[in-house]
């Protein structure tokens, strides 16, 4: 099989797996089956790509040509390539997970949940494999649209007000912002291609390129820079596998991923250093990452917690962009690895929580490490892989990304980076110590036990993948250093 169809066949199969699971949903268990079954062969697909892409190789996919020097067509470079793998694997556990929360749970309309999880997907896979922009942007757009249902789930009016909240957001900056920001690239440089290097320099004046970079940075809403960022809070009304889709799987990810490709293959950080707007948007990342940590310190809702934790995490990535030097990209696309499997740990370790306990609220979580000591345990890991404490994953994107910073020149970035951890700390081990080491509070059921096994395994699995990847974390470092041709690891 060529790379070609291995590309089209990682994309055309969450499409076949969605239609399947509408076909099979009377039968849960086959349908469930053939959920899993897509999603394994999916991350074969991807993973059947690496090789020729660590020696060096594009692989490509030409679909259509809308009009000249337009074209939906595919290529998978490095940083696609690390994207792709995130999605593609973790969504074999987000299925696994999903399954056992959703019967736990006894939630309503699971095919249609199933379903448009799988279209998720393919708009995921779809914008990490995006040649040039205009792919990126429609398949960006096919993203919100088809996680919109899920964040709408439970049909009640907070989840259509979140709902709303989530795609009017989202929708209006890519309409808004980011459609505009395109337009005017393609009219000055002829291309929407993503190239190494960059494709402005030469092209676009610094004082043009600093507009650009606003509206693309901003307009890029699923990075969740503020003042664009209540759409994430927002949706947390969505059932938790949701959460986990939305927070470490294809949401936030193809957002922060944007932003790097951005960066790095349209603009190119050389002539990126030269703009004045890459500072201010590194200092609204700065402030987005400490603000929204202060925030989750003051929230008493476990999801709304860790919600606005991301927040603040992804703004680590889009702070390493504006630095504009290798080391600090080789760290934001580090962080889009070590991040997804911290977060998406607390995340599944938040819903196995609500399904066994029936538990949200972090004081009630007081003693209940006794009666979950596997979830509250993963937890943990996921929490000081988030901290990037030793010797969790974390660790290493931040080292990279604070070097970046000592690279640029910009010192005082190491210190709010320095702060944010603090300030992780602060918000993200207190339910661990509550449920560690206090005693439960009278009353408390002595029914609680651990979650479902299909919720138990997934959690364990990618909390070990936390704890794996401090001390394998060189292939993904590796990888992001071919993102620039002739550097030297």
């Amino acid at each position: 099989m060529n790379d070609s169809t291995l590309i089209l066949l990682s994309m055309g199969l969450p499409l076949l797996g969605a239609l399947g699971i509408a076909l099979t949903g009377r039968s849960p268990l086959l349908r469930d089956g053939f959920m899993i079954a897509s999603a394994v062969a999916v991350f074969a697909c991807v993973l059947s790509l690496l090789p020729a892409v660590q020696a060096g190789g594009r692989p490509a996919a030409h679909l259509l040509t809308v009009m000249p020097g337009l074209d939906l067509a595919f290529s998978v470079e490095p940083l696609g390539m690390i994207f792709a793998l995130v999605a593609s694997g973790l969504w074999i556990l987000t299925s696994i997970y999903a399954i056992g929360y959703m019967r736990g749970a006894e939630e309503k309309n699971q095919t249609r949940f199933y379903a448009c999880f799988s279209i998720a997907i393919f708009a995921a896979i779809g914008i990490a494999f995006a040649q040039n922009m205009f792919t990126l942007f429609i398949l960006y757009e096919v993203l919100s649209l088809s996680t919109y249902p899920l964040v709408a789930h439970k049909g009640n009016e907070d989840a259509k007000r979140g709902a709303r909240i989530y795609l009017g957001i989202l929708l209006g900056t890519s309409i808004g912002l980011l459609l505009p920001a395109m337009i005017a690239t393609w009219w000055l440089t002829g291309s929407l291609e993503f190239q190494p290097g960059g494709i402005m320099q030469g092209h676009v004046s610094p004082a043009v390129g600093s507009l650009l970079l606003l509206l693309y940075m901003f307009g890029i809403g699923k990075a969740a820079l503020m003042p664009f960022h209540r759409w994430l809070p927002a949706a947390m009304v969505a059932p938790t596998p949701v959460s986990a889709l939305l927070h470490a799987v294809a949401v936030v990810k193809a957002g922060v991923f944007s932003v790097l490709k951005v960066s790095t293959y349209l603009f190119g950080l050389d002539y990126l250093e030269t703009l004045w707007a890459s500072d201010l948007v590194m200092w609204v990342a700065a402030f987005t990452l400490l603000s929204a940590s202060i925030v989750a310190m003051q929230k008493t809702n476990l999801k709304a917690r860790l919600a606005y934790s991301t927040v603040s995490q992804l703004s680590y990535i889009v702070l390493a962009a504006m630095l504009a030097n290798q080391l600090a990209v080789v760290g934001g696309g580090m962080h889009i690895v070590m991040h997804a499997f911290g977060k998406i740990t607390l995340f599944f370790c938040a819903g196995a929580i609500y399904v066994a306990a029936h538990k949200t609220e972090i004081h009630e979580m007081d003693g209940l490490g006794r009666k979950m000591p596997i979830t509250m345990f993963a937890f943990l890991l996921g929490a000081l892989s988030v901290i990037g404490a030793p010797p969790l994953g974390g660790l290493w994107s931040k080292w990279h990304i604070m070097l970046g910073a000592v690279d640029a020149g910009h010192a005082i970035m190491i210190g709010v980076l320095l702060i944010s951890t603090l300030l992780n700390i602060a918000y993200l081990l207190p339910p661990v110590v509550r449920a560690f080491l206090l005693p439960p509070p009278k009353g408390t059921p002595k029914g609680i036990e651990e979650a479902p096994l299909m919720c138990l395994i997934p959690l364990s699995l990618t909390a070990l993948g936390a704890l794996t990847l401090f001390f394998m974390a060189d292939p993904v470092r590796n990888l992001m250093w071919s993102v620039f041709p002739g550097a030297g690891a």
